[in-house]
């Protein structure tokens, strides 16, 4: 299994730089960055750096591991646009970046930047054709595109991705269209949840794949959940006492390795570790570090 970094977006640029060099020489497999331009609350005053323009930074920053979008907004940008952002940092990168493509869902940064916010059924349908333009962006000299929302006339995007082809990540885990996007179009697929709830998407995913005859084990699956990890059993606990709006992983270095278990048995080949929960300064790299020697077996 990989395991890759996902430090929180509204730290400093050189508090994120310090902590992915330090991944990267500890061993970690990749960086993922989020596509949001302020915090989903009420208030937004929180600062709170782009995400591709951070991308850039550290793709020129960190020699070594994969980075990515976990994952962009389609509603914020055209997709022919981002793909030629993508495939820029491709570049920059010396071919690492994985673009990671949702449909949007935070409801707050639309209305506050005047970008429209369209249904749910409108946001899937986007996306999918999003998809299409960006896969034909990058494999054809030229694409003409005539969609329902997207159109393209004899466009070219040069300098193709270094990688052919550039890794697509779906985000998402909609049983019964995002999925279906993803089993269509994604080289690589994420979702947070727990070890029964992937179990549970994965076979879902399977059967879509099944229906347009795909293998699923083409797509390369990711997931992640916020790390409570400790040797104080009274602290952890209270962790699994709190109620939690995200998935978790809670529980000592050791039942962690076995949680971690679980998700490789329910086919993730990917886990990826907010820092969110691991606390500050120097108490966050000797997390990060444990998660990695003990947890990783690093």
């Amino acid at each position: 299994m990989k395991f890759s970094f996902w430090p929180a977006p509204m730290q400093d640029f050189d508090t994120v730089l310090d902590l992915c060099r330090h991944a990267e020489a500890t061993g970690w497999d990749g960086i993922w960055f989020a596509d949001h331009f302020m915090p989903n609350a009420e208030d937004t005053s929180t600062p709170w750096p782009e995400c591709f323009t951070t991308l850039s930074a550290l793709a020129v920053s960190i020699p070594r591991i994969r980075i990515g979008s976990l994952v962009a907004g389609n509603t914020y940008r055209h997709p022919a646009v981002l793909a030629k952002m993508a495939a820029t940092i491709d570049h920059f990168s010396g071919g690492r970046f994985v673009l990671g493509l949702g449909a949007g869902w935070q409801e707050n940064e639309h209305h506050q930047y005047g970008i429209p916010f369209y249904d749910v059924a409108e946001r899937l349908a986007r996306l999918d054709e999003a998809c299409a333009v960006i896969k034909s962006l990058y494999s054809e000299p030229k694409s003409d595109f005539a969609g329902r929302f997207y159109q393209l006339d004899d466009a070219s995007l040069e300098p193709k991705p270094l990688q052919r082809p550039m890794p697509l990540l779906i985000g998402g885990g909609g049983e019964k269209v995002t999925l279906k996007i993803a089993a269509r179009w994604a080289d690589e697929w994420n979702v947070w949840g727990t070890p029964d709830t992937l179990r549970h998407k994965v076979g879902v995913l399977t059967d879509h794949c099944a229906r347009i005859d795909r293998d699923p084990a083409s797509i390369h699956k990711s997931a992640q959940a916020l790390l409570f990890m400790s040797e104080d059993r009274a602290w952890l606990e209270q962790r699994r006492q709190t109620p939690m709006q995200m998935a978790t992983m809670i529980g000592t270095p050791e039942e962690i390795a076995a949680i971690i278990d679980d998700y490789a048995a329910a086919g993730v080949d990917e886990m990826i570790i907010p820092d969110f929960t691991l606390g500050q300064g120097d108490a966050k790299k000797a997390a990060m570090d444990t998660f990695m020697r003990v947890v990783a077996g690093r």
